[in-house]
């Protein structure tokens, strides 16, 4: 067993988990001692992605906040439950740890002066959005362990904003971002976002083989992220008649989630433009990095990797979030000529027109993607998870 403990906690949806991973796969890559442990969510996404790694990991059985009566009784009594299981890990880790004692400022009646404080070492808490992340970083700070916080979203989410009064430091994909943690005066860092080992060595023709496909024809990947996005779904069901005029070039591979699955299927039963339809994919560096445009939403690991990638996007936002996260994430590719945006509207005729006005412009003009692709290579950050994991090496050694 390692003298180094790392913590993520962090879950309930692929962008709060991915770049964990990337993270943990560094630290690991660094010191192949280090013990690495995830706390999920109980969502079907945690345990299939956790699953697939080498990491242990634990579901916490932690939900939303509420603010009805009935769900606010049921958001405490889940968040305690939560607390606790993380309160025993932490502690169990701690035995083996080490504390440093030193002494902090203070001041009291307007004299100033110093208190004896000590901070663990060996243990580090890595907070990485979704409701889950706060009760294991609240049994972290009540235990005085270092607790960074990673928020790859331009505007942070409810669960980042409590956690970042613990946090020691933030990790930030954009520089606009430093903002909402001014306040608090933390050390943020502008790392970017962190993606997995994959993307910096992807392998598309892997993605061909074994998905089947056209070595001949040019791929239109069409994604909803982790969960799956049924409006985008409907739009290019709703598109496939006049897609079938680019047979000839192109092919498309549909990752329509889970849920959804069986209706997109049934959709393309009359397409005769060449397709596969799946659930999910694992591998989507592979397949981002054979994909020759892709539509899909813009949550911040998606932007991400379609710029790692190379792959010029038509990005429609999730419309419904308060901050606008999502356009404000698409807007960053937008801005060097990465993408365009194709506004989600609730009527489901005006969003297909909209869409194809981009898509039927973009499969046609071979240049154009050229120039979104070399707009891309600009933003591409793939050092994020090395930079955060040497970061938090520092951290556990008490630096």
């Amino acid at each position: 067993m390692g003298d180094r403990h790392f913590f993520f906690a962090g879950g309930g949806t692929g962008g709060h988990i991915y770049p964990a991973v990337a993270v943990a796969e560094q630290i690991v890559r660094m010191d192949p001692t280090a013990e690495i442990h995830f706390f999920c969510s109980t969502r079907n996404i945690d345990r299939h992605i956790l699953g697939q790694t080498a990491f242990k990991y634990t579901a916490l059985p932690a939900r939303g906040f509420s603010v009805r009566p009935k769900g606010l009784i049921e958001f405490a009594k889940l968040f305690l439950a939560s607390y606790r299981i993380a309160a025993e890990a932490l502690d169990a880790s701690l035995a083996t740890g080490r504390a440093s004692y030193e002494m902090r400022p203070a001041t009291e009646k307007g004299h100033a002066h110093y208190t004896a404080g000590f901070t663990q070492q060996g243990t580090v808490v890595i907070g990485g959005g979704g409701f889950v992340s706060a009760p294991v970083c609240l049994a972290a700070h009540n235990r005085r362990v270092p607790i960074a916080l990673l928020n790859i979203d331009m505007v942070p989410g409810r669960a980042n904003k409590i956690v970042a009064r613990w946090a020691d430091d933030v990790f930030v994909q954009f520089q606009e971002t430093g903002q909402y943690f001014a306040r608090r005066k933390k050390q943020v860092h502008v790392f970017g976002c962190p993606l997995r080992e994959r993307f910096s060595h992807p392998q598309p023709e892997e993605a061909k083989k074994q998905l089947g496909l056209d070595a001949r024809k040019k791929i239109l990947l069409v994604t909803g992220a982790s969960s799956g996005a049924e409006n985008i779904n409907n739009a290019v069901c709703s598109l496939l008649p006049k897609l079938d005029s680019f047979m000839d070039d192109w092919q498309i591979v549909h990752l329509a989630g889970h849920n959804n699955y069986d209706k997109v299927r049934d959709c393309y039963n009359d397409a005769r433009i060449e397709h596969k339809v799946l659930s999910y994919y694992d591998n989507m560096a592979d397949l981002l990095a054979a994909a020759n445009l892709v539509i899909g939403r813009s949550g911040a690991v998606s932007v991400a990797e379609y710029a790692a990638a190379g792959v010029p996007s038509i990005c429609m936002p999730y419309p419904h979030h308060k901050d606008r996260q999502q356009y404000l994430n698409a807007g960053k590719l937008v801005e060097i000529g990465a993408a365009v945006i194709v506004d989600d509207v609730p009527n489901e005729d005006e969003r297909a027109h909209w869409l194809w006005e981009e898509l039927e412009k973009l499969m046609q003009d071979e240049k154009a993607r050229q120039v979104m692709a070399e707009g891309c290579r600009i933003a591409a950050n793939r050092q994020a998870d090395l930079r955060i994991a040497e970061k938090l090496l520092k951290m556990a050694d008490g630096e």
